[in-house]
Order: C-alpha cells, then structure tokens, then sequence
C-alpha cells in the first residue's frame, strides 16, 4: 500500500508526522511524494490559530474532492481532535481521524480502513482518539531533516495562558523518561545528525508532572554526556518563568550547547499578562535576559508576542514597544490576536479592531526589523561555524548557532559548501534577516 503525508503546522507536528510514516514503513508501506499515487492520504492538521486551521480544512478539501474510489482520506492531528466529528460537516469525505496522542496506531486504522473499502455509506468514518500515547512510541518522537534533528522531550502542556487553545487540544503535560530521550538522541547522533533540537510544548516544565521542578538541566547534561561528538544541542520554547539558574549555567558550561534562546513573552505590560493569565512582572523578566546575557554574551534571544490582545490600549501597546527597543532581541515573532474556542480569553470584552491590530503588527515588526539589521550588522567580521543546509550555482545556504531551523535566518555563501557538514565563516555583510559570509579555509 502506498500512502502520502502532508504535515502542517510546527515542528512537533512535524515529529509526529515522521514518527507516523516511520510506523507505517515498518509496516510495509510505501511513502510517495504525489496524492494520485496512493491508496491512504494522510493530513497532520494544525489547530492552533484561524490562519492554521484555514490552511488545514484548505488541504483537506482538496484531498477530498479530487480523491478517487480506491482512495481513503485521514485526518490526523490537532484539528481532528480539537473538533472530533464536526470536521465531516467543514470536509465531507474524510474517512478516518486520528488524534494527537494516536498517532502511532496509524498502521491500525489504515488497515481497518483498507479492510472497509468497498462497504463504507457515504460519512461513516474511524475515529481514534483521546488515550495517551504509550512510551513503547517512544523512538518515534523525533524527526530528522538533513544534519539537523528535533527531539521531543514531552507533549501536551499544562500552563493556564488564557489565549491558548493547546492545553485543549493536546491534554497536560506529558514528559518522557530521560532515558528515553537519551537513548533516541544518541540513536540520531550515531546516524550522522549535528543539530539536536529540544522541543515540547513548554520545554522548560520538563518533568514537573512527575514532581520534578527543575530536570531540564539534568536532561541536557545527560544528553551531552552520551553523545560526545554531537556539535550543536538547541533549545526552543522555554517559558521565561521556569528558566532555572541550573539551566542558564549548564549553557553556558558546554560549547555544544547553542547560545540561543527561544522564550515566548508574548507581551510586555503588565495588565496586559495579566489577562492573558501568563507572569507579569516585567522587571522580572527584564532581569532574566540580563543573567542570560551575562553568562553567555553572544547568546541570541528569540521570543514571540501577541499584538491586539482584547483591552488592550495604545499605552499598553507602546510599552511593548519601548520594551523591545530597549532588550533589542535578535529575533522576534509577531502574531495577531486569534479568539479561540474554549478559552478564558474569548470571554474578554474591550476587543481590539481588526485594523488597529493590524497597524500595530506593522509598527512593531518595523521596529524590530531595524533592531534586526543592527543585530545582524554587528556580526560582520566574526567567524562563526556554519551547518550547510544546500547548495547549487555556486552558492551555499546554512546557519549559525544563532538562527534555529525554518523559523530563523540564513548564511550565504558564494562557494560549494558540503552539505551536512560544519564550517567556518567569516561573516561579510548582513541584511535584516540574513548574513552574507565567505568560507574560511584550513590552512
């Protein structure tokens, strides 16, 4: 049998996805890279915010209404468990869904479905759905591109922000067994990765679930203990309130580990945290990125906020502003207030028009573009070890420890660059997101 998968949405769908075509090739099946070659079309949806279900229920229609006889469509992921069977009313023709923490019993419900072909009435469907997923999964919670590798410490999360919807969608937090973890990153060391990407919902609520208040740092030592030639070890979605002073020390003890940072502020006035239920004490925070910068001065910060969040004013807004132009963060994530079903924040009155939302995101992310040319511009004549990522015509593109993958800039270079393989570049020129460098070579 053979089947196509099309992963939306962030990176730890994008482990779940690779965990489920993994499961299915064990099984016998055959990934192909076009819907009209296969029997089973599998969508990993995203749920998260309007722009991303939009862009689901989008592929999922195109799917179903171009599918053939001999064809079963599923729907996998956040948007299946979040609405369950409503789906069938936006997308008839779906088949089978499958939920966030099932994944891995893809191969059963494409064989139940398979076994149905021919005698399904039109809207039935097979639903799997709500149970945890089993720690017998667990050398499927990760997901390998090139050199690079994401690796997924935990699932689910259990922070009561009040715009989100993935406590909803995903359940509590779930943290796996370090040994686990371990094992699976030194699984992918050994297969030729360099990059180690720490990922989860709440990378830094690592093992609190298990009553465990501060196992981050002790996962990561762990981690760079069994893999000694590993180059590069990543943390991404760090909530700024649990970053320990274990963890900042561990970082900056071990090259290996990037001097990078992903922590999601979200918003930088305090009333404004306050309705969305997330830390408020701004002093606080400003004083984290201080300690970090102070153990690690070349760390580059990335962090993420949420424009027109309801009630909030013109002077709340130009705190936001004031507070990125004073931390000059090296990347910065600026995202529209999306309501979302089933949370706190959809009960909020005072809501922000459309267009002053949108006027606002302008005016922040010209901000930070400026901030981010500056950024970029005072790393011109640095050399700094780059992970090529392709290569073609002469040119070259990778990235430094200071850019994660997908999500962050580029390093270009006018030269074939092996990919796969670190080298050193001296940064020549910069532009609002991206470098421009030249290879150094060994002497």
């Amino acid at each position: 049998m053979k089947f196509y998968l099309e992963s939306l949405g962030c990176p730890k769908n994008l482990v779940d996805s690779q965990g489920m075509a993994r499961v299915l090739k064990h099984l016998g099946h055959q990934p192909v890279a076009k819907p009209r070659q296969a029997q089973v079309l599998i969508v990993n949806t995203c749920g998260f915010i309007e722009d991303a279900r939009e862009e689901s229920l989008d592929e999922l229609r195109q799917l179903a209404q171009s599918k053939r006889g001999d064809q079963v469509l599923i729907a996998a992921g956040c948007l299946s468990q979040r609405w369950g069977e409503a789906l069938l009313e936006q997308v008839p023709g779906i088949d089978g869904l499958l939920g966030t923490r099932r994944w891995s019993e893809i191969g059963a419900l494409v064989a139940e479905l398979q076994g149905q072909r021919g005698r399904r009435s039109q809207g039935s469907l097979t639903r799997l759905g709500d149970p945890l997923l089993s720690e017998d999964s667990s050398t499927y919670r990760v997901a390998r591109q090139g050199a690079s590798a994401y690796l997924k410490i935990a699932d689910g999360c259990s922070a009561p922000c009040a715009f989100c919807a993935i406590p909803l969608i995903k359940g509590r937090a779930v943290s796996r067994p370090a040994s686990a973890v371990v094992q699976d990153a030194v699984r992918l060391v050994d297969q030729g990765v360099k990059e180690l990407v720490l990922i989860a919902q709440d990378t830094t609520a690592y093992g609190w679930d298990r009553g465990e208040r501060d196992a981050l740092p002790d996962l990561v030592q762990a981690i760079l203990n069994a893999t000694p030639s590993l180059r590069w070890l990543r943390l991404m979605y760090a909530y700024p309130a649990h970053i320990s002073p274990r963890l900042i020390e561990v970082m900056a003890g071990d090259p290996r580990v990037c001097h990078y940072l992903d922590l999601p502020l979200q918003h930088a006035h305090p009333e404004t945290l306050r309705r969305m239920k997330r830390p408020a004490n701004v002093e606080r925070t400003q004083r984290l990125i201080a300690e970090l910068r102070n153990a690690m001065p070349d760390i580059a910060l990335r962090t993420s906020f949420i424009v027109g969040y309801p009630g909030e004013t013109e002077s709340e807004f130009e705190a936001l502003l004031d507070f990125v132009a004073d931390v000059r963060f090296d990347r910065v994530g600026g995202f529209l207030y999306s309501p979302e079903e089933g949370t706190a924040a959809l009960a909020l009155d005072d809501r922000v028009p459309e267009e002053t939302k949108a006027e606002r995101l302008d005016r922040l992310m010209a901000l930070q573009q400026q901030i981010s040319l500056e950024v970029n511009e005072a790393q011109i004549g640095r050399t700094l070890e780059m992970l090529v990522e392709g290569q073609g015509d002469g040119l070259s593109v990778g990235r430094t420890y200071r850019d994660a993958p997908e999500i962050d800039g580029l390093v270009f270079l006018a030269s074939d660059a092996p990919v796969g393989e670190m080298v050193p570049v001296r940064i020549t020129g910069a532009m609002e997101y991206d470098l421009i460098g030249e290879e150094q070579h060994k002497a």
